[in-house]
């Protein structure tokens, strides 16, 4: 790594000889560039303020009861509390059928939706069905004999899937059964419980949004529902993390080249500046990795990451322990083109951290003579106010840590001034192929294609699933090994 020095005469001559370079090149547009690369960063520390990522759901409404308006209402009474139903008439016709729907459609942006029936009194027959059926299903017809609808039915034990023939698929159900319907958005199929245990599956070709709906067809049937107002007989919980488990072991079956994982975390050590980690993962990897050309092997450029290795390392350190001072004494000495714009993005956020510090330790007036020199020059600047105004706030509270501008007092707000600085001084790099390689390393370029990925298929499946959390995906394969 002699290409890493740590001494100042050495980044002196590298910042004198990077300057050189970049001069005789297109001067202009590596600071059009840098701008790029700094209104990245900009965006990144704005995140902080950002709120945390709502439930699974999305925000999306469940339903909750049964829809009185909607439904066959001349065969039915629904009590009072709109979740229990009985069928009152003498059944004289197929289309003498009691049907209710649910309030609202099953939400979509879930892994699964699933919902039960309590069997209370088979009735005369035990004509009683349980299904989804969409929006303009006809109210007098069991779910599943009509178009964009499906129904489970406890007589017979048939399944119907739009149309009035139906086909064997499970046991019947009576008294004090509890049945249940869901929709498994991963795999776009309708399954079917009976007491505690999957009765099947059948594949969803219904579109648009679907309705819970239940049915009786003869005299003194009589269910109630569970929306998930009480815990359930099936344990959909467990049915949602046996899912994951096996979409997790679909991916793990798919072949990788040897030792990309290797590669891939070395060149996140190598892209932040962790030398000191990376040193130490070199050794602890020496008795189980072959000795290969990882760049050479996994197409990586090791080189371009090796650029500045100590003396990234170096600022990174300085920034995460609030030594901002001394971070831009390096820069200026080390990498001048870094700072020598005086309104960019990276002195912007340094001198903010400066700022965030000063209200750390409580040195408020220090504080204030600094804000009053270095941040003035930014106030009318549109890019920076909404930032600015955050940090002079932090003025204003007795415990800023708790105030809506506490997140700038976050270890993570280092990080990012860190990392804005790592891009910058990546980018100074004379033999860089492109600017936005600075940004982000290969593991987080490949988690950026997985994030990617898992939207087109949402988007494929009508945007129907759950939506792609990265923390729960690693926490999901941390809790399988």
């Amino acid at each position: 790594m002699n290409n890493s020095s740590g001494s100042n005469h050495d980044c002196i001559s590298n910042s004198n000889s990077t300057s050189s370079r970049v001069n005789s090149n297109s001067a202009g547009r590596c600071a059009a560039d840098r701008r790029d690369l700094g209104s990245h960063f900009l965006a990144l520390a704005r995140l902080g303020s950002a709120r945390p990522p709502g439930p699974a759901d999305e925000g999306e409404e469940s339903p909750t009861e049964l829809n009185t308006i909607n439904s066959s209402g001349g065969f039915l009474v629904v009590s009072t509390d709109k979740l229990s139903v009985k069928y009152t008439n003498v059944s004289l016709h197929g289309h003498d059928v009691g049907v209710v729907q649910a309030n609202r459609p099953a939400p979509v942006r879930r892994l699964a939706y699933y919902f039960e029936i309590e069997v209370k009194h088979a009735g005369a027959k035990g004509q009683i069905g349980i299904g989804f059926t969409s929006e303009n299903f006809k109210m007098r017809r069991q779910p599943g004999w009509e178009p964009n609808s499906c129904g489970y039915h406890g007589d017979d034990g048939y399944l119907y899937h739009g149309h009035g023939k139906g086909e064997a698929f499970g046991p019947t159900y009576t008294a004090r059964d509890k049945v249940g319907a869901g929709i498994n958005y991963a795999t776009q199929e309708f399954f079917f419980t009976k007491n505690k245990a999957i009765v099947g599956t059948v594949y969803k070709d219904v579109k648009g949004p679907l309705f819970p709906t239940i049915s009786v067809h003869s005299q003194n049937e009589e269910i109630a529902v569970n929306f998930g107002q009480e815990p359930f007989a099936f344990d959909i919980k467990a049915y949602e993390a046996q899912e994951r488990l096996r979409q997790q072991a679909t991916i793990e079956k798919i072949s990788l080249p040897p030792n990309i994982s290797y590669g891939i975390v070395r060149s996140y050590l190598l892209h932040y500046g962790y030398e000191d980690t990376l040193r130490s993962f070199d050794m602890a990897s020496k008795s189980t990795i072959p000795p290969i050309s990882l760049d050479q092997e996994n197409g990586f450029e090791e080189q371009e990451i090796l650029y500045a290795l100590n003396q990234r390392k170096i600022l990174r350190q300085l920034i995460r322990n609030g030594e901002i001072d001394a971070a831009f004494s390096k820069l200026r000495d080390c990498y001048p083109q870094v700072v020598q714009d005086e309104k960019s993005a990276t002195c912007f956020l340094l001198h903010c951290q400066k700022f965030i510090e000063l209200v750390r330790v409580g040195a408020l007036e220090e504080a204030i003579k600094y804000g009053r020199v270095e941040l003035s020059r930014f106030f009318e600047m549109a890019d920076f106010e909404d930032l600015v105004q955050d940090c002079v706030s932090l003025l204003a509270f007795e415990h800023p840590k708790e105030s809506f501008a506490g997140y700038l007092l976050e270890e993570s707000q280092r990080e990012v001034v860190a990392d804005t600085v790592n891009a910058m001084i990546l980018a100074t790099n004379p033999n860089a192929k492109e600017f936005q390689g600075c940004l982000h390393s290969y593991l987080e370029r490949l988690l950026r294609q997985l994030s990617a990925c898992c939207l087109e298929r949402r988007s494929l499946n009508g945007d129907q699933g759950e939506a792609f959390h990265l923390h729960r995906v690693l926490n999901n394969s941390n809790a399988t090994r």
